[in-house]
Formats: structure tokens, C-alpha cells, sequence
């Protein structure tokens, strides 16, 4: 079952939750809970969102106030959203590198920087030699 479907009515998803219908209402105008509408504008709640009033329950019991439970939750679904995208990009990554494994292959450059090379070639390398005396030290 997809956790974002909106399958349950609002006396359901409150049953669910422990909570009175009414509540669920408030925390909807509170922008808490945000559930999904039908055409006839009746709320319907995801598990998702069931899930979220149960936070809010627990939150709300350990005396954290209703703005700070919907800092709390707007934080969360950031770290979620961006452990997505890092997801996302981690396979795209994983995907680019598949399709050019001769790009793979780097050096360091004369000043640190990272040099991509083909596979097999060899970067030319100075073959200065350079003499360290300490200041003030014996010859």
C-alpha cells in the first residue's frame, strides 16, 4: 500500500491517530497535517499523514507547542526531501560513471588539483631538481 494514498475519512484517520475529529480540523488549519481533497472538499487522510498526527500526539505530550511541532515537522520533511535528492544523485552518479569508465582514471595536477586522465595514459612529469639548504646551516 503506497503511504501517501489518501484512502482514510477523517473519523478514520482520527481513530487511528487517538485523536478527536476536531483536532485533526485544527491541525489542518494549522497547516500540521495538510490531507488531500476530493472534488466535494472532504478531507482525506494518508497513512502518511496518520503517522504524522501520531508525531504530533507524542510531541504535544512532552510539551512541545504546537509552532514547535510544525518547525519540527517542516524540518523533517526537508531532511527527507533532501535524502532523496542525495539518493537521486548518488545513482545518477553511479550511472555516469558506468557509461565513461575511462573517465574514472585522475592525477594530482603541479598544484594539487585533480586531473582526469584516460585509462592507459601517463601525464608528463617535470624533472626539475631542486636543492634545500637550511637558512644559516653549513654548506
Amino acid at each position: 500500500m503506497d503511504e501517501h494514498a489518501p484512502i482514510f475519512v477523517i473519523s478514520a484517520a482520527a481513530e487511528l491517530a487517538g485523536m478527536h475529529p476536531q483536532t485533526l480540523r485544527q491541525y489542518d488549519r494549522l497547516g500540521l497535517v495538510e490531507p488531500q481533497r476530493t472534488p466535494g472538499k472532504s478531507r482525506r487522510y494518508s497513512m502518511r499523514d496518520v503517522m504524522q498526527l501520531r508525531e504530533i500526539a507524542m510531541l504535544s505530550a512532552e510539551g512541545v507547542s504546537l509552532e514547535g511541532i510544525r518547525r519540527i515537522l517542516e524540518l523533517e520533511n526537508r531532511v527527507t526531501e533532501l535524502s532523496q535528492r542525495v539518493h537521486e544523485l548518488e545513482g545518477a552518479l553511479a550511472d555516469e560513471l558506468l557509461n565513461r569508465p575511462g573517465r574514472r582514471v585522475f592525477a594530482a595536477g603541479t598544484e594539487g588539483e585533480v586531473v582526469s586522465v584516460k585509462a592507459g595514459t601517463r601525464l608528463r612529469r617535470a624533472n626539475s631538481v631542486v636543492v634545500w639548504r637550511p637558512l644559516g646551516g653549513e654548506r
